[in-house]
């Protein structure tokens, strides 16, 4: 079989399963890894992969809309309105809490019932949803605006998030794979990042559909996270890393839930 054929056979492939590993290519069309790797690399010249650690994953859709933030509120699913009911439940008194700039985080911001606790975030609309509450003191990160997706970034909000240690970080994703969190903006992404370095326990709230959807910038692995809570499980493989890496999971299905 000509290169050009088993491109074509693991773009079918790939259509269809989302993901192939360099294994997978080589017991397919019995070829060697090296030559597994040479058509990898091919398809990647081409655009029609992104290579992952020993394998391959489809690229973004490039005509992927991404709305801005108040648009996004308002399409959010119930799922992510119950993960973030969820994460705003392990916010106890006295906490020190980080927030990043994401709808399901707003979501949680939005329901956190206990008192006496500090939150810094870079978003300015959580910094406006808990500008009414009186037993919260909230800290919004200086920088250069977002105007379309509503967070601070740059090297001022770097700077002042070297300040701060706290408990636990809630973040919101756009992106996860086996390779870890993804975003489509470095400028938030670089943000993201310095918040996890700042925080003893590392949240992320994700629905199912952020998994295995890589975004344009890698921020960090999935060691990173200590506790992920979606609202359906992932794919065998992806709890596999998961479980390799130690992140715990929690979902807000009854159905999962009773595993």
């Amino acid at each position: 079989m000509f290169q050009e054929e088993r491109i074509s056979a693991i773009t079918d492939y790939l259509n269809q399963h989302q993901r192939i590993d360099i294994k997978e290519i080589c017991q397919q069309f019995d070829v060697s890894r090296d030559t597994a790797r040479r058509d990898l690399l091919k398809m990647e010249e081409l655009g029609l992969v992104l290579r992952t650690h020993g394998g391959a994953v489809l690229p973004p859709q490039k005509n992927k809309e991404v709305y801005e933030y108040k648009e996004r509120l308002s399409r959010e699913s119930s799922e992510k309105r119950e993960i973030g009911l969820y994460a705003a439940s392990l916010v106890k008194e006295g906490d020190c809490i980080l927030m990043d700039a994401s709808t399901t985080v707003q979501y949680a911001a939005e329901n956190i019932t206990s008192e006496h606790i500090v939150v810094v975030t870079n978003s300015i609309d959580i910094a406006d949803v808990l500008s009414r509450r009186k037993t919260i003191r909230t800290y919004l990160l200086g920088g250069e605006l977002n105007h379309q997706h509503r967070f601070l970034y740059g090297q001022s909000t770097i700077e002042k998030l070297a300040d701060y240690q706290v408990d636990k970080l809630f973040l919101g994703a756009c992106g996860i794979t086996s390779d870890g969190l993804t975003y489509p903006y470095e400028e938030d992404g670089v943000v993201k990042r310095e918040m996890i370095k700042r925080a003893k326990q590392v949240i992320v709230l994700a629905d199912h559909t952020k998994f295995d959807d890589p975004m344009f910038f890698r921020i960090a692995g999935l060691d990173v996270i200590d506790l992920l809570i979606t609202d359906r499980k992932p794919s065998e493989e992806m709890m596999e890393k998961l479980k390799e890496f130690q992140v715990e999971l929690l979902t807000v299905s009854e159905e999962d839930n009773d595993d």
